[in-house]
């Protein structure tokens, strides 16, 4: 039996990249710095977990949840329906991020899910996305300009408006807009019934969902880890997190 006051243990999902000819895995300090400034420890997840069906189980049995963080990488298409090849995948993460998410589900473990994490989260739970958000008429540019030094990268770009009486609402207590980030090519097209609709941006577009029947997996299209020190609105996302992952440790381990 653990003490319940333990640090909660995150599980961070990791991207595969090449490095100078080595295939890497990687994953930003600025998710680790968020997760271990709101009080978690995050321990880094590696896409060989799906390599047999135990490691996936084995991997989880210590957690008490599960951070989805963005990436350059966009979801292959056919995982939610599509044709066609994305110039940058990352299958294993694919697959990886969709038995997490699946087993966090079933262990009703809380989850944060962010810009990519967020897309998972949507085709995981039966939804389709935009490929290319900015090309389709009615939206605004969501993507960053790649040109900038990043602090100008990852400003406030646009205003989100959040549903009242949901999770995201609660968590900003009762705010019912705020600026955020925006540095996505792709963005949710449609929802499947797991999932609540959290936040919209001005031109409609859904910005932040719930999973209902849930107790904490919330997913934000922004990037609310960016010097998630200085931010308010950080803090109180990955504290409420961190606190639902408190909660859960508190009743599996008792």
């Amino acid at each position: 039996m653990g003490n319940i006051f333990n640090k909660p243990l995150i599980g961070v999902v990791m991207c595969q990249i090449d490095k100078s000819g080595h295939p890497t895995q990687m994953v930003h300090d600025k998710y680790l710095e968020a997760i271990l400034l709101a009080g978690g420890v995050p321990l880094a997840l590696p896409q060989g977990l799906m390599s047999s069906p135990e490691l996936l189980e084995i991997a989880m049995t210590p957690l008490d949840g599960i951070l989805l963080t963005g990436s350059p990488s966009n979801i292959e298409p056919h995982h939610y329906g599509e044709e066609g090849v994305e110039d940058y995948a990352d299958p294993g993460r694919d697959t990886l991020a969709l038995a997490l998410i699946k087993a966090a589900t079933e262990k009703r473990m809380p989850v944060l899910a962010i810009c990519r994490g967020l897309q998972e989260l949507v085709v995981a739970t039966g939804g389709t996305l935009h490929r290319q958000l900015h090309t389709v008429p009615g939206f605004q540019e969501h993507r960053e300009d790649e040109e900038l030094p990043l602090d100008q990268q990852y400003s406030p770009s646009h205003e989100v408006y959040v549903e009242p009486d949901g999770l995201l609402s609660e968590l900003v207590e009762g705010c019912k807009k705020f600026w955020v980030n925006s540095l996505h090519q792709q963005g949710i097209r449609s929802l499947g019934s797991p999932l609540r609709i959290e936040a919209r941006a001005a031109d409609g577009l859904i910005e932040a969902v719930s999973l209902q029947q849930h107790p904490f997996a919330l997913a934000v299209q922004w990037h609310p880890e960016w010097q998630s020190d200085t931010s308010a609105l950080s803090r109180l996302l990955f504290d409420g997190f961190i606190h639902a992952c408190y909660r859960h440790q508190k009743e599996i381990r008792l």
